[in-house]
């Protein structure tokens, strides 16, 4: 599918800005100011913006603990999401999600989840909301390759199959499940995706590091899922770029593996190695881009590092929802 010339400069603003949002995170953790784990998305940002392209605020996504690709994809705020993550009050959750919990319900992100394959239900119970007011919204529910061996995750796809909801399971196999590869730990070895379509639902398989081959299939994808067709999952084969958690020693890598896949899988230089070859951008256009993505995280670190932090009296709030 031909994509304006505005909806590329998009496309690569908002993978850039997940990039560059994660190689700060990744400095900035290291001199002890946030505090709890993290889990950083690098290498996988063309599924997170592939997907999210094509969904309209009234969509749900429900992420992951590796979710702030996501979460920057759906439109959160990156300043919001900055200083949540150094757990100030005025960030998106005031403070009280950190890292693995942001979530901004008016956007449609019902939120990061540190449960691996907690967020299937979630998203099969958004789903079937959309499904009983009739207005062609769906729910995708992000998810790695461990999540494929939760029992919550197979529980999820089989309610989806059998109420027909407008779910969207998609699957990203970066090949480690923490520190261990599927085709030791998935029966299946290097395939999730017949796992999903064994409960019933239609798949679909694509590159994870190419933008447009995970723009095109999610389009097909989400036809299906908005037609009344019940659930779809995909699975998107694609990297990280750094370990589990930031600390995470990778000594479960392959000598040169993280130089490998920086040179020949990194979403970013494809992307505009494929926009330049086709004369669709020109290198300034993505320079450009780049430098102003360079400032807006740079002001979002700066706030966030000066933000008020929660006080004590704020633990009472927030605590219940009122009907």
């Amino acid at each position: 599918m031909q994509l304006s010339r505005d909806a590329l400069v998009r496309a690569y603003r908002q993978m850039k800005v997940i990039r560059e949002f994660e190689e700060r995170l990744h400095l900035e953790i290291q001199t002890g100011e946030i505090a709890g784990f993290t889990h950083l998305y690098c290498g996988q940002e063309a599924v997170a913006v592939g997907v999210c392209e094509h969904l309209t605020i009234a969509d749900k996504i429900v992420s992951t603990h590796r979710g702030h690709g996501h979460c920057l994809a759906k439109g959160c705020d990156v300043t919001g999401m900055m200083m949540e993550i150094w757990g100030s009050r005025e960030g998106l959750c005031k403070g009280k999600g950190g890292s693995m919990h942001i979530a901004d319900a008016d956007l449609g992100m019902l939120g990061a989840n540190g449960i691996v394959g907690a967020g299937a239900p979630i998203a099969v119970g958004a789903a079937l909301s959309a499904k009983l007011d009739g207005a062609g919204r769906i729910a995708v529910a992000f998810s790695g390759d461990g999540a494929c061996n939760q029992g919550t995750t197979f529980e999820a796809m089989n309610l989806a199959v059998v109420t027909r909801a407008p779910c969207v399971f998609v699957f990203e196999n970066n090949h480690y499940s923490e520190h261990t590869g599927p085709d030791y730990a998935v029966g299946t070895q290097l395939d999730i995706a017949s796992r999903a379509e064994a409960f019933g639902m239609k798949v679909w398989r694509a590159d994870g590091t190419d933008f447009f081959a995970v723009y095109d299939t999610m389009r097909e994808v989400l036809d299906h899922a908005r037609a009344g067709n019940g659930p779809a999952a995909v699975e998107f084969d694609t990297e990280r770029f750094f370990g589990h958690f930031e600390g995470d020693p990778q000594r479960y890598r392959g000598p040169g593996e993280l130089d490998r896949i920086r040179e020949t899988r990194d979403c970013l230089k494809r992307f505009r190695e494929q926009v330049v070859a086709g004369k669709l951008l020109e290198p300034a256009d993505l320079d450009a881009i780049d430098s102003e993505v360079m400032h807006l995280i740079d002001q979002a670190a700066d706030a966030a590092r000066g933000a008020d932090r929660p006080l004590p009296e704020d633990v009472f709030t927030d605590v219940y929802i009122s009907y």
